[in-house]
């Protein structure tokens, strides 16, 4: 039973990883992407406005 746990917590912390490192790296993609930086870079400015 002690194997069995073991090898399924190994399985578990392995593939937990590297489901969160793709997500990162899709996050990175997408905030580096040349197509959104015209929607980032109007984002930005958010904090500049005048409320009118």
């Amino acid at each position: 039973m002690d194997a069995t746990y073991t090898t399924l917590a190994n399985f578990a912390q392995t593939g937990g990883l590297l489901y969160f490192m793709a997500i990162f790296a899709g996050v990175v993609v997408y905030a580096v992407w040349p197509s959104n930086k015209e929607q980032f870079d109007a984002a930005k400015n958010i904090p500049l406005r005048e409320d009118d």
